[in-house]
């Protein structure tokens, strides 16, 4: 069984790896397209329309369009195809998914003639609003002519040692490896964690060895080139959990509220090997796997309006609060070391098996305006727009109070930026049948536009109706280009990712 470590002192050194990394902000702020094979048919261009259970996860007053009562559940088969290029080496990877990703029901309740308030609606939906499924892979010779070794992953360790004394990094006489890595991180936290894993895997050599407060370490990996392979897996989901209420006043104008129940549940591994046969190289291979489970809560709450100028024209618009998460983090590590020593290859292994777990931190996603308008041809069909911006400079880990945490904020809002998101959609109605196309854009959440990219995705889908009750299937698929540093401290070269998502979703709607 894995021993526990409590970092309570190690908050804020971890930081710069785990628990604040930027891009792990940017993946629970932004949301992808889910729900009902309708909605995605559209590429979710709903928000003047309504009269879908993901329309009114999108805007709280479609659920005041129903007529009926009204329930619909969904499952999709989510394909993550990337190609990634590092140095001279291209591979590619594929993952696929059979998921159940929303499922709701909204209940109609019409008042009587005389008032103008013509019905009222209370609904609940559960629906998936980001997947976080993928693996990738990136190898190839990472070459440095700078006469450093900034391109191995020594340079990871090397950071986190320089200036830290040798005692604060080391193990005590008799003290096992695993021990001494859970005492550390107890009492100093994660960055002398790393320095530690770097001196007792003698990657590092301390200039004074004999001198607990020696602080200044050289590397026994020489400068040069460096063989990579290193694999990427991530397995998870964001969902939320949303109670409505709505109601339509006279003939023209419908209003709602939802509240969300928002939850995380993420995983990630990642795992190094780096060989070289430098000149004046002691090791020559170093294995690396890191390992994160992060979970959390949160709440938001979303105001909305339709309103109909006339029988074929509508208007909407919704306001998406920010969401309000509290999370925890675990992690795992392990390093394997091969060295010459006098001519002969010695193995070291340091396996702590310790779970390393981390205060709970706060972080606040920004909030977001969506504007919608749809055109209705009779019951012939339709075509919708809608238009969305979300300032991703605004996210906050919080308290903002503490110096580090403003610190992170400050970086964020210098290196994240406000985006629009573009949704088009269209359906056409042939007696039972229904054919529906969709076109989106999102713009990068970056200043550089790069280290995430532009998305475009389009959508193809066909419906039938029995009556009471409605099939639909639709397929989807994006685009997106990244550019992902293998590591945030030393070895920070990029792996550039061009990834796909293909999705194919089937919903069962009926009316209760």
């Amino acid at each position: 069984m894995k021993k526990l470590c409590l970092l309570f002192i190690g908050v804020l050194s971890m930081s710069t790896i785990y628990a604040q990394d930027i891009s792990d902000a940017i993946r629970f702020s932004q949301d992808e397209i889910q729900g009902t094979a309708r909605f995605r048919a559209l590429s979710g261009a709903f928000g003047a329309l309504g009269g879908d259970m993901s329309a009114v996860s999108l805007n709280p007053a479609g659920s005041a369009i129903f007529s009926r009562s009204h329930a619909s559940f969904t499952v999709s088969n989510i394909d993550t195809e990337n190609n990634t290029r590092y140095f001279n080496g291209v591979n590619n990877s594929n993952d696929s998914d059979f998921d159940i990703n929303q499922g709701g029901a909204t209940f109609v309740f019409a008042s009587n003639n005389s008032s103008p308030w013509r019905k009222f609606t209370i609904g609940i939906a559960y629906e998936r609003t980001n997947n976080h499924d993928t693996n990738w892979r990136a190898s190839g010779l990472n070459t440095n002519d700078d006469g450093n070794f900034s391109n191995s992953i020594a340079s990871y360790f090397y950071d986190f040692a320089d200036g830290k004394r040798l005692d604060e990094i080391s193990a005590l006489p008799d003290e096992s490896l695993s021990q001494a890595y859970q005492d550390i991180g107890a009492v100093y936290g994660f960055a002398h964690q790393q320095a530690f894993l770097g001196f007792e895997s003698f990657i590092l050599q301390p200039d004074d060895i004999n001198n607990d407060a020696n602080t200044t370490y050289s590397s026994n990996v020489s400068p040069g080139n460096f063989d990579h392979n290193y694999s990427y897996l991530a397995t998870g989901y964001n969902g939320k959990v949303t109670f409505n209420i709505a109601t339509q006043y006279e003939d023209n104008l419908y209003l709602g509220l939802n509240l969300n129940s928002h939850f995380i549940d993420y995983r990630r591994s990642s795992l190094l090997f780096e060989n070289n046969s430098n000149a004046g190289s002691i090791v020559n291979r170093i294995e690396f796997e890191n390992n994160l489970s992060t979970t959390g809560t949160g709440f938001s709450f979303q105001l909305g309006g339709i309103l109909k100028l006339s029988n074929e024209f509508r208007v909407g618009v919704t306001y998406d609060s920010p969401t309000w998460y509290t999370i925890e983090e675990e992690t795992t590590q392990y390093l394997a070391t091969v060295r010459d020593d006098a001519g002969s290859n010695v193995t070291q292994v340091i396996n702590p098996d310790v779970v390393n777990i981390y205060p709970q931190y706060k972080l606040q996603t920004p909030a977001k305006l969506t504007g919608s308008l749809a055109y209705v041809f009779a019951k012939q069909g339709l075509i919708s727009f809608d238009y969305s911006r979300k300032d991703y400079s605004q996210t906050k880990f919080k308290p903002t109070s503490d110096a580090f945490f403003a610190d992170q904020n400050d970086i964020i809002s210098n290196i994240l930026t406000d985006a629009a998101t573009y949704r088009l959609g269209g359906e056409y109605k042939h007696k039972q049948f229904s054919f529906r196309g969709g076109y989106r854009f999102e713009e990068s959440p970056y200043v550089n536009g790069s280290t995430i990219g532009d998305l475009n995705g389009y959508s193809l889908g066909i419906g039938y109706n029995f009556g009471n009750t409605k099939l639909d299937i639709t397929y989807d698929q994006s685009e997106r280009s990244s550019e992902t540093p293998l590591y945030n401290v030393g070895l920070t070269d990029i792996a550039n990712i061009d990834r796909t998502n293909s999705n194919i979703t089937l919903s069962l709607s009926f009316n209760i």
